[in-house]
């Protein structure tokens, strides 16, 4: 589904990605764990090409990432992305934030729209809120949102970049919960996040990253049990011991 080739990027002289190589397969949830600083959000952006790269090819169900224009329009309806910040309109009710993809990019009705969102708003425990406005749901519901925003599309894949960073612990819970479901039903997903948890439970495959390079990556169950590298032995103990 997705493949990173030899993925290289810097940000003047610092190399924030160091000859990536990666491949996600239809359904696989890949988790990317790893410290601050080591690469993995920029990885994540560089799918959807909200972060170009210099060198490299990254291909989206065989076809390379488009530049610009529809076609890249068209590659951010096929590939959904949640941030941290969730990034809802404030000034549109919940329903609008979800229906208003739907309708610009695939010209889907209005009716059909709404009771595509009602059903999608339900699937993620926020279904009363539809005709609240973004200020008005705590952390948790507005990342619910996020993600029901995302599945309007019907996208192939979500990127998830740290979407549970900026919650309290009891909405962290709500979020993954609906992270878990999408799992179990086979969306494809590569999840950027501090929670180990997610990553034990939900997780095909855990990709632990270091200084702009994948170090490692295995099974969940062989990662947090037996990782190979002295890098991830290290990052795992210091997480372990708080």
């Amino acid at each position: 589904m997705i493949v990173l080739e030899g993925v290289n990027k810097w940000y003047g002289d610092l190399h924030v990605l160091q000859d990536v190589n990666l491949t996600i397969k239809r359904g696989e949830v890949v988790v990317v764990i790893g410290p601050s600083g080591s690469g993995k959000s920029t990885l994540c952006r560089t799918i959807n090409r909200l972060e170009t790269i210099q060198q490299g090819s990254i291909t989206l169900d065989g076809q390379p990432l488009p530049a610009e224009g529809k076609a890249l329009a068209r590659l951010r309806a096929e590939v959904g992305m949640c941030f941290q910040s969730f990034n809802l309109f404030a000034h549109k009710t919940i329903l609008e934030n979800v229906t208003l993809a739907p309708m610009k990019v695939l010209k889907m009705p209005k009716a059909k729209a709404e009771a595509q969102a009602q059903e999608l708003l339900k699937r993620v425990g926020v279904a009363g809120q539809a005709r609240k406005y973004p200020a008005q749901l705590s952390g948790g519901q507005q990342q619910r949102v996020a993600i029901a925003r995302s599945l309007a599309m019907n996208p192939k894949a979500i990127l998830f970049d740290e979407p549970t960073s900026a919650l309290d612990p009891e909405m962290i819970k709500e979020v993954l919960a609906v992270m878990v479901d999408l799992a179990k039903q086979g969306m494809t997903m590569v999840v950027v996040t501090h929670e180990m948890g997610f990553a034990r439970t939900a997780a095909d495959r855990v990709v632990f990253m270091a200084d702009g390079q994948i170090v490692e990556q295995n099974t969940p169950e062989e990662f947090f049990s037996n990782p190979q590298s002295e890098r991830a032995k290290d990052f795992l103990g210091k997480i372990i011991k708080h």
